[in-house]
């Protein structure tokens, strides 16, 4: 039986820790895109990219409990990692993402509707596997792109990454309509309380 981490938490525990909110930092890692079409209200945009490259700096900024966020948990995850590996403490991953925070009633902000990074993913990794099959009736070497792309999904299971999830995230519709620095995305978030 698989029991779940115990840094990983439900959507209840987040509506309960959120009755404090300068208790709890909530920090979305998604794209700045899939952020504005939902997010949790009082949330904070860092996407994963950027809090990889800035994981020692964001970390020192952290104080309280911290719960990130994703559309399901994996990218929240792999936060958690970057954090923890640089010596953040108390920081958990809302297991179901927003979506889950959302379904137990939590408050969330809707903007534009956007395609989430994993359905992006599945469209052009379907649509590669139909091309490759299809071009492959033509040109049989042509099948090796469903090969392919059968591989790395695989890959992408077995690693619990996502390479071209990395590589959608790029495109410029998934960046949002300001492409913020990370200073800017570090200075949002809050200061550090100072010891009485």
């Amino acid at each position: 039986m698989h029991s779940p981490s115990p840094d990983r938490i439900d959507a209840a525990t987040v509506l309960d820790w959120l009755r404090d909110p300068d208790a709890v930092t909530v920090i979305d890692v998604r794209s700045p895109a899939e952020y504005e079409t939902a997010h949790i209200a009082g949330s904070y945009n860092v996407p994963l990219n950027l809090l990889g490259e800035h994981a020692a700096q964001l970390a020192a900024r952290l104080d309280r409990k911290v719960v990130l966020v994703c559309q399901s948990g994996t990218r929240a995850a792999e936060a958690q990692q970057r954090l923890t590996g640089v010596g953040a403490a108390n920081v958990h991953v809302l297991g179901g993402g927003v979506p889950a925070h959302a379904a137990a009633g939590g408050e969330v902000i809707r903007g534009r509707t956007r395609w989430s990074l994993e359905r992006q993913v599945r469209l052009v990794a379907g649509s590669l596997v139909v091309a490759g099959v299809g071009a492959g009736l033509r040109a049989p070497k042509a099948a090796l792109l469903a090969g392919g792309v059968g591989a790395g999904l695989t890959l992408s299971a077995l690693t619990d990454t996502c390479t071209m999830g990395r590589i959608l995230a790029a495109l410029p519709h998934n960046r949002g309509p300001h492409q913020r620095t990370a200073a800017e995305v570090i200075d949002q978030l809050p200061e550090r309380r100072r010891a009485a």
